[in-house]
Parts: C-alpha cells; structure tokens; sequence
C-alpha cells in the first residue's frame, strides 16, 4: 500500500545519470578527435617535410595498434582498480600524444605520439561503455548508451571545423585541452555502485547507488541487493580465456558481441568516410574537402543524436535491422553509380546519386549500428567476463579497422569502386540476418534479466 500511496519513491531521479554519463563520453569525444585529427593535418605536414608522403600511413595506422594492444589489458584493469581510476588514467596517454606531436620534428615522434593515442582510444572503447551501462538503470540505459557514439561524432566534427582554419600546431594545442576536461569531469564523479559490490564496499555502493538514483528513491536496497546477488553468482566462477565460452549465456555473448562488432567495421563505415572527398568530386560538387567533410561529420553527429532522444522508442534489433538494411541499399546505389560511370553511362541526375547515398548512409550507420553495438557490449557480458570479454570485442574492432581501412585503396584499384561496394552491401544483408538469428533483445532489461534470456 505504501508503495501506492507514494508512487513519487518508486521512480529515479535520471539528472545524476546524464550528468555522470556526459563526463564519461568526454573521453569519447578525445577518441573522436585523434581519429579524425589525421585528415586535415596529414597534408600540411608533408607539405612541411616533417613527414613524407609513404609515411601517412604508418601515422595512420599507429592508432589501430595500439588500440589493439591496450583492448584486452584494459577490461583487467577496470576489474582490478575499478572504472574510474582506469578511466582517468587515460588522460595520459592522450596527454603524451599531444605533447608529443606539438614538439614533433619527424616522423618518429609522430609514431610514438599516434601510438600512446591508440591506447587510450582502444581503452576508452573499453571502459566508457562499461561505466555507461553499470550506472544507468534499465529504461534509459539505451540512451545513455548512446552517448558514447554521439560524442565521438562531436569529436570528428570539431577536429574537422577546427582543422580547417588551424594549423596542424594549433589545431592539436587546442585538442590538448580535451583530456584535461575529461580527467577532471571524471573525477568529480563516483564509482560505479557494481565495481563497488563487487569488490565488496557494500556502504560505499549503496551511497553512490542513492546518489546516482536520488535521495528520495525508496527502492536503493532492493536493487543493492539485485546487484549483490548477481555478483555473487558472477563472483563464483573463475575469469579467464576459459571461461568466456564456460556457459550457455557466455558463448551466446561472446558471439553476439564480437559478431556485431565485425558487421559494424566490415558496413565499410570507414572506407565510406575515406573516400568522401571523392565521391563529393564525382558528383560535381564544387564544395572544397574541408567543407565537404565538415558537411559529412555534421551529418554523422545529427544522425547520432536524433538515436540519442530515439532509441528507446523501439527494440534494439529493429534499429539495428532497419540500420542495416539502410546501408545496404547505399551501398548498392553507390555500387551501381561506379559502374554506370565505369560504363560510360551519362544521366540526367545521376551526379546527386553519390551525394544522397552517402548522407543517407552516414544517417542509417548513426541510427543502429553506430551506437548500439557499444550499447549492447555493455549490457551481454556478465561481471566475471565482462572485462575479458568487452577487451576481446574492442580489439576486434580495431582489428577490423586495420582490415578495411588497409583493403579499401587495394580493391578500389584493383576490382573497381562498383565491386568494392557491392561487397560491402552483400556483407550487410549477411548482417541483418546475423542480427534476426543472434542477437538478442535487452531494450529495458536489467543485467540480470539479460543473462537469463541468454541461458534459454
């Protein structure tokens, strides 16, 4: 009856949540950044004989490993000194990476400086999702989870805008100033309540429980205990390799989170992006790379927030379907424009064609496979293998990055841009139906229940 009586102590407070989760995705928005920091400084610094032009490459691709070699090792560490201190550790290596490049004098440096970038963004993906989705309830954790994708894309707008009045010095000054915010925001926020049950601060954990639901929330020690119960179930089993593929729940985990992961790089997301400047070329536009770009980033960030105030409108794996089947069809319309222009074929209209498969491609990508595939990480995995499990994904991730970013110039030449993306649009019909056949639904699930639909 009580309950009745005063159905105000049964909701949350959500400001607390939104506030923790915008000071998380600060660091999102450094990954963005040292993601897209190359394409506007590239050129400057091989017009400045700092780099050669058969080095933009290894500039490039220094991120990817490091990403790689900082994905598996940052789960552990989130388990052994808790999400936050992990998290603002990584101002670190963003810090030496802009210190770095600001006193670069050669190509060497810039290695090492895209190299420590690359550990902290393969760790940001890591850990942000993680934090993310162990303190926001149930019914907006899609949201907040959608933070994470947005911010990135506010990353890549600012470092193209900025970039395109900037030098490269300037540019990466001001850029320097963004993981000093993000260290800051994230420590003025708490640890997230599972972290603390988990390592047994039971007192700490109900307090930033309260904090994170509200004082007025009549039901912390309910959920406390929830969580408690779930950790101690979790806390049974032992964490390793093993173990990720232990139980029923864990494989179906393993393989929808890793599975999504390989989709979300291999839609050609990247490859897309590479070949704007081209594409805004072959349709005749007179718009200059830097607008163009800064056009296609702007478009890449309305898409991710509209998901943000979207996706709890509908299930997940409707937006991941709809997204898919999007894309696939821009694919194939970009396909077909190459080979009618391989063909010789000249048709009225036929320059907008590029154009609107592109924006609407970029918008398909923001609205499903953009955001939810970090958004699921976060809520598959359970605690004994999620630190494991959510560094094995990532460094899929970065692996398939590698993959498509090293093979597109090498199909584009060699088979042609139609094939190239016929190919692309053939491996997203292959993942709509990945996502119908594994992935399951979590849309206001708790972690629990979650687990328990995955042992069906």
């Amino acid at each position: 009856m009580e309950d009745a009586e005063d159905p105000i102590f049964l909701k949350s407070e959500t400001l607390k949540q939104y506030v923790a989760t915008v000071c998380v995705s600060l660091g999102a928005i450094c990954t963005g950044c040292v993601l897209a920091w190359t394409s506007p400084v590239l050129p400057q610094l091989v017009q400045e004989n700092i780099i050669t032009s058969d080095q933009e490459g290894i500039v490039g691709s220094m991120l990817a490993l490091g990403s790689l070699i900082s994905a598996l090792p940052a789960g552990y560490l989130a388990d052994k000194f808790g999400r936050k201190k992990t998290l603002i550790s990584l101002a670190i290596p963003l810090l030496l990476n802009w210190i770095f490049i600001v006193f670069a004098n050669g190509a060497l440096m810039l290695y090492t400086a895209r190299f420590f970038a690359g550990i902290a963004a393969g760790a940001m993906c890591v850990c942000a999702p993680m934090y993310i989705g162990e303190i926001a309830e149930a019914s907006i954790r899609g949201a907040l989870g959608s933070f994470f994708q947005m911010f990135i894309c506010t990353g890549i707008l600012l470092t193209a805008v900025f970039g395109s009045f900037l030098s490269w010095l300037h540019l990466s000054i001001l850029l320097g100033i963004f993981p000093i915010i993000f260290a800051i925001g994230m420590f003025l926020m708490p640890e997230t309540p599972f972290y603390l049950v988990k390592i047994g601060n039971l007192n700490e954990a109900r307090r930033e429980l309260r904090y994170f639901r509200g004082e007025t929330y009549k039901h912390v020690d309910r959920e406390l205990r929830e969580v408690e119960k779930f950790v101690e179930e979790a806390n049974a089993n032992k964490a390793g390799i093993k173990d990720l593929f232990s139980s029923r729940a864990n494989k179906k985990a393993i393989i929808s989170g890793i599975g999504i992961m390989i989709f979300q790089q291999f839609s050609g997301i990247n490859a897309v992006i590479f070949y704007t400047v081209t594409i805004f070329k072959s349709a005749g536009s007179a718009l200059s790379p830097d607008l163009a770009t800064i056009i296609v980033d702007g478009v890449q960030l309305g898409a991710a927030l509209c998901s943000v105030m979207l996706i709890e409108r509908a299930n997940r794996k409707f937006y991941l379907r709809l997204s898919s089947m999007g894309m696939c069809v821009c694919l194939a319309a970009l396909g077909v424009y190459f080979h009618l222009q391989l063909n010789g074929v000249k048709a009225s209209g036929l320059g907008t064609l590029p154009l609107a498969s592109l924006v609407l491609f970029i918008v398909a990508f923001s609205m499903g496979f953009g955001p939810v595939p970090w958004m699921i990480m976060s809520e598959l995995f359970a605690p004994e293998i999620k630190g494991l499990a959510s560094g094995l994904a990532v460094m899929t991730n970065w692996i398939c990055v590698f993959l498509v970013t090293f093979t597109f110039p090498l199909m584009n030449t060699h088979l042609g841009g139609h094939i190239t993306f016929y190919i692309f649009s053939i491996i997203m019909i292959i993942g709509t139906i990945f996502v119908q056949c594994f992935i399951p639904e979590t849309k206001g699930k708790t972690l629990q229940e979650i687990q328990e639909i995955l042992n069906r």
